[in-house]
């Protein structure tokens, strides 16, 4: 039988097509996940964890891409990428997420957890957990919890003992709206900064302390700049990772599936890595004799607690009573 060039070229024609579309199926789906500290820190381990995960449960169909130290998007970039799909998973300060939701502000009241303990229980309960689908209708969706750790003060200053020892001196921190009410409270100048800005700001002088977690601290060796630091344990540094609610909906159900198992074993992972490395990284810092440890007595906290006190009052209204009330109960059980 004689075929016809039309019938050929038709034939032909298909195979190409489904060629390429084969070709286009086996393009494995693309996972940018960008974040600002280093891979030696709780969150460094947990996206790289998530890598190794995802890869290992949908293998040739996710390629997980991991751009540590800001080295995609500074802190101030990575949101608005988020959202305009230039990356896929950030994992944000809960701190960075105030604009969208006054809810989060929570995290950031000033001795509202007693211990990551109290942290976590609050975060795995009902409450917790509808923070994370808090903001769908401004296409965040959030995926897990990642810790930090309890944050601790430091200055370049000989003495941090007392609240009045902070006052007038010039502190970085996150853009918060709480954690800028915070240092007023204390008489302190809050400067925004973004986290890569940190050291050289404490070096040079432009700022005069910070605070942040053990392992942020030694990773960034905030305690080389710095001649005090006070073990206040008055606030969290949590994460919350994050993706684009759109891109998140519009993957193939087993993808979806996949990358979120993938998440819940990184979180694991990554939660107990931020415990291990803040008890390693404050004795580093110890060792390393740069900047002073100071342990507070209870008298003391009792006085950095009362300092700061207002500010859950002036955010009340905004976060809700009853989600402060469901925090604070994270602290009893």
């Amino acid at each position: 039988m004689k075929l016809s060039p039309s019938f050929l070229l038709g034939t032909l024609g298909m195979s190409v097509a489904l060629a390429f579309s084969s070709a286009a199926v086996a393009q494995p789906v693309v996972v940018k996940f960008s974040h600002v500290v280093a891979e030696n820190t709780p969150k460094g381990q947990g996206a790289l964890k998530f890598k190794e995960v995802a890869e290992k449960l949908l293998p040739g169909k996710v390629e997980v891409q991991v751009f540590p130290n800001s080295s995609l998007f500074g802190d101030g970039k990575e949101m608005e990428a988020l959202l305009l799909g230039d990356v896929h998973l950030i994992a944000p300060s809960l701190s960075k997420f105030d604009r969208y939701t006054k809810q989060v502000q929570l995290f950031d009241l000033p001795f509202l957890f007693d211990d990551m303990a109290a942290v976590d229980r609050f975060q795995q309960s009902e409450k917790g957990k509808e923070l994370l689908n808090s903001m769908r209708n401004r296409g965040l969706q959030g995926l897990a919890y990642w810790h930090n750790g309890m944050k601790q003060l430091s200055t370049n200053k000989d003495t941090l003992q007392k609240p009045e020892d902070v006052k007038g001196l010039k502190f970085r921190i996150q853009s918060s709206d709480v954690l800028e009410s915070q240092f007023r409270a204390l008489d302190a100048n809050p400067q925004k900064l973004a986290f890569s800005e940190v050291y050289q700001a404490l070096q040079t002088g432009v700022v005069d302390g910070q605070e942040n977690t053990w392992s942020n601290i030694y990773s960034q060796k905030f305690h080389e700049v710095q001649k005090v630091i006070a073990e206040t344990n008055h606030g969290v540094i949590d994460y919350m990772v994050v993706t684009n609610s759109k891109w998140w909906d519009g993957l193939p159900d087993d993808i979806r599936d996949g990358l979120q198992k993938a998440m819940d074993e990184a979180t694991e992972f990554a939660n107990a890595e931020a415990a291990k490395l803040n008890e390693r990284d404050r004795q580093r810092i110890v060792d390393a004799n740069k900047a002073k440890v100071v342990k507070l007595s209870a008298e003391d906290v009792a006085a950095w607690r009362k300092a700061m006190e207002p500010v859950w009052k002036k955010f009340e209204k905004d976060i809700g009573a009853d989600l402060i009330q469901a925090a604070q109960q994270a602290n009893q059980n």
